[in-house]
């Protein structure tokens, strides 16, 4: 099936999960009432459009940056959520909340991003040590990595008595996104979406440094871009819905199965892929339990885990 044939059918399927979630929710509103209660566009306004764009953004930017990862560390089973960037933002966060509880919201991301930048480089300077024949290391020395990170984090939030932050930081949900609460993201969605303009240069890296230098490209320059774009969108969404495992590591494992290594022709189908899987999550989370709510990280969690061990069982992909 051609690429162009998945793509509309991407944007079409994303289009469709759009509209079910505007009428999705604990308040049953139909398109039918629309037309009969005006207060429903207000609902529309303020809740369920918001929360929408927050979902399609999230999974878009998240499955960007997790492909952008696995080209830097040359590895396909580590992500961003995974191997401590989104750990070191999160610890970010609890640093400026406890020394600086009246900063706003734009300090917090800015020192988020930069804890989470040096969390990232902490991940790559370990991975480099990492014999290149042992490559289900990366990931098993990224999780413990982010563990630690986590362990720090929970120790310093129990002695501030801030224990209950923790979960919202490090669990994605959505429930809590309105209009004047997600603005924010449009930053991750606008920095994921530049990454597209120096696709060719993070592929060129993804064939080692040797070879980068010998083909003429600035290999730190272009390293330290992929993890400042990578650390920014990581902040911005554990700042605003918390962390959501597994998106970086299975979608764009299941794109280039599909359509191979060319990030400037699979980075679009990764961000459509990533911004629907979290969005159909959202969906399923409200309505499994409803009127009650399951957060959109723990459905990717189990979701995740299952498709990463299919990753890791199954054979290499065929060559197109």
């Amino acid at each position: 099936m051609k690429r162009g044939y998945i793509a509309a059918l991407l944007v079409a399927g994303t289009f469709v999960l759009a509209t079910i979630s505007l009428f999705v929710g604990v308040i049953s509103l139909g398109p039918r009432d629309l037309w009969q209660d005006p207060a429903s566009w207000t609902l529309i306004a303020d809740s369920r459009l918001p929360r929408t764009i927050a979902a399609l953004i999230s999974g878009s930017a998240l499955a960007v940056c997790g492909l952008i990862m696995q080209t830097l560390v040359r590895n396909r089973f580590v992500e961003p959520m995974t191997a401590g960037t989104g750990q070191g933002a999160a610890l970010g966060i609890l640093v400026v909340t406890i020394f600086f509880p009246s900063a706003p919201m734009f300090a917090k991301m800015a020192l988020a991003s930069v804890t989470a930048l040096f969390a990232s480089l902490g991940f790559l300077m370990m991975v480099r040590r990492l014999p290149p024949t042992q490559p289900l290391l990366v990931p098993l020395v990224g999780m413990i990595y982010g563990g630690i990170l986590g362990a720090t984090m929970t120790f310093f939030a129990y002695q501030t008595d801030m224990l209950q932050f923790i979960d919202i930081w490090l669990n994605g949900d959505f429930s809590g996104i309105m209009r004047g609460r997600y603005e924010l993201l449009w930053i991750a969605a606008i920095v994921a979406a530049l990454a597209y303009f120096v696709a060719d240069q993070f592929a060129i890296l993804g064939l080692g440094r040797d070879a980068s230098v010998n083909l003429g490209l600035n290999y730190n320059q272009v390293m330290i871009m992929g993890l400042v774009v990578i650390s920014i969108v990581a902040a911005l969404t554990v700042v605003t819905v918390g962390a959501i495992p597994f998106i970086g590591l299975i979608v764009p494992n299941i794109v280039s199965r599909r359509f191979g290594d060319n990030l400037r022709q699979t980075l679009p189908l990764t961000a459509l892929c990533g911004g629907m899987l979290v969005l159909a999550s959202d969906i399923i989370g409200r309505i499994v339990r409803h009127p009650f709510e399951i957060p959109v990280g723990t459905i990717m969690g189990v979701l995740g885990a299952v498709v990463f061990l299919w990753l890791l069982y199954r054979g290499p992909r065929h060559a197109h």
